[in-house]
């Protein structure tokens, strides 16, 4: 309340202030500040407006309690029971059973896919510098679990290692990427080559002459369905499915072979948010209109382009999919199956038997029944 009027000398907030700030829009934090930081704003914020200081009993318009990433731990498996002056024997996870093991938590850095790199551990730890290791085709797999990211665990992944292996670019699209934005998840670097590969894909459509001619129907749709997607889903911190959307287009234009410098532009204005190194790299790369693509137009999508004429629909057999065809959106039952019995993959499944029942579920599937 006090940074609303910070110089008011005759009170805490002056009245004019209050009512033109009011509260917090948003509040953003993890459960933990639950009965911290939040209930003693809360308790503070309340009092204050019981004596008419503050015009809002809550501090915080909305509340988003982002969930906890969590660490994908790996183990290396030593075998017990062994000789104390014979060197330790570590089994790879797909032979452990055959043994009598414990295991041991090894720092992530050295695992990549799950393979652990040998010479790096004896490096890491120099009193199983003579272990044996028994491999499963040449190569040791370690074990995995998902637990809190500890430094006693050996999980802790440093954001740096991953920017200079990837970028930062990356590293913000995948963790916006792992899941809702409440709900705990497990960091798992792995997967990381996804959103690596994806971005390198989405930077691949601009490498290409551009036109300035009229986009295809195809992509128009694609892209403002896109438009549409990704503004809803940032409004309700949608991120993970708002860049699934993205990577369905990106695939879209590519077998569309979209080089429209207008649709290629709208498309650096929506992933600015996730991507914003690529984003400024390419916004400068086609002469965009603003010094930088932050300050650019959020684009809007028209519902003109998004109007779907047809539709396809899986025809079944007694239950069982057979094929699919295409039909106009606003054709008639009737119409639809009778285009579907005069199919020549119909006749396959019908010849020779009596058709009890055709059905037909507008915009999912028809199901021809027969005996």
């Amino acid at each position: 309340l006090r940074y609303m009027d910070p110089h008011n000398t005759q009170a805490l907030v002056g009245e004019k202030a209050d009512h033109y700030w009011q509260n917090v829009d948003l509040y953003v934090g993890g459960t933990e500040h639950a009965t911290g930081h939040l209930i003693y704003s809360r308790f503070w914020n309340k009092f204050l407006f019981d004596y008419g200081v503050s015009c809002k009993e809550e501090p915080f318009e909305k509340l988003v309690n982002q969930g906890m990433i969590q660490g994908r731990s790996n183990f290396v498996y030593r075998v017990n029971d062994m000789a104390k002056d014979k060197a330790p024997v570590f089994v790879s996870k797909g032979l452990k059973d055959q043994y009598d093991t414990t295991p041991i938590h090894v720092w992530v850095g050295l695992v990549k896919n799950d393979i652990l790199d040998v010479d790096a551990f004896k490096a890491w730890r120099p009193e199983y510098e003579q272990a044996e290791f028994v491999l499963e085709e040449g190569q040791y797999h370690c074990g995995w679990a998902v637990e809190k990211m500890s430094k006693s665990m050996h999980n802790v992944v440093n954001p740096d290692d991953i920017i200079a292996e990837y970028g930062a670019d990356t590293l913000r699209l995948y963790e916006m990427f792992l899941g809702p934005v409440e709900a705990s998840k497990p960091w798992d670097t792995n997967g990381i080559d996804g959103c690596f590969r994806f971005l390198k894909k989405f930077w691949k459509l601009y490498q290409q002459e551009l036109d300035d001619g009229e986009p295809s129907k195809e992509s128009l749709k694609s892209v403002h369905r896109l438009i549409k997607k990704v503004t809803g889903d940032i409004e309700q911190f949608s991120y993970n499915t708002a860049i699934s959307a993205f990577m369905i287009c990106v695939n879209e234009l590519g077998q569309q072979k979209c080089a429209s410098r207008e649709l290629l532009k709208k498309m650096i204005v929506l992933i600015a948010p996730f991507a914003p190194h690529m984003a400024e790299e390419l916004w400068e790369q086609l002469g965009g209109e603003t010094k930088s693509v932050c300050d650019a137009a959020w684009p809007a999508w028209e519902e003109a382009y998004l109007v779907e004429n047809e539709v396809q629909l899986t025809v079944s057999f007694n239950g069982k999919a057979r094929f699919q065809m295409t039909f106009p959106a606003d054709a008639a039952r009737e119409d639809i199956e009778k285009t579907t019995l005069a199919d020549e993959r119909s006749k396959h499944y019908i010849d020779g038997k009596t058709i009890v029942k055709v059905i037909v579920v507008p915009k999912k599937i028809i199901n021809i029944v027969c005996k």
